[in-house]
């Protein structure tokens, strides 16, 4: 156990071999989650410092501003780190739908285990 890391004070994300963390988004009102992306160093500090999220996109290999196209941006509102300091909770204001499906959140399926399949919701 990294003591300093667990319990103090001092902001020292482990970033994986990618040199990611990954970053869960809540809308900060109903507590939802929107949406799951992965920060890296220049993510995280961009974030902080613009109060906007701001994320890594593995797929496109850099660094991605929520909403950069469609408007939707994610203001926000507090950020937290988990105990260990490898995951990242960042509680949102969105400013339109979360998902590029134009979907509230991303997570708008739940697996039904008699399938298994996916069953669309509407409702969390």
């Amino acid at each position: 156990m990294d003591q300093d890391r667990e319990q103090g004070s001092a902001l020292d994300p482990r970033y994986d071999a990618a040199g990611l963390v990954t970053a869960v988004v809540t809308d900060h009102r109903s507590g939802e989650v929107l949406m799951l992306a992965h920060m890296n160093a220049e993510a995280l500090a961009a974030t902080l410092e613009s109060g906007e999220a701001t994320f890594f996109s593995r797929s496109r290999g850099r660094l991605w501003k929520k909403g950069e196209s469609s408007g939707n941006v994610m203001r926000v509102v507090e950020a937290r780190i988990d105990c260990d300091q490898d995951a990242i909770w960042l509680r949102c204001e969105p400013a339109g739908p979360a998902c590029h499906t134009g979907e509230r959140s991303c997570f708008y399926r739940r697996i039904d285990r008699d399938g298994p399949t996916l069953v669309r919701t509407i409702e969390v």
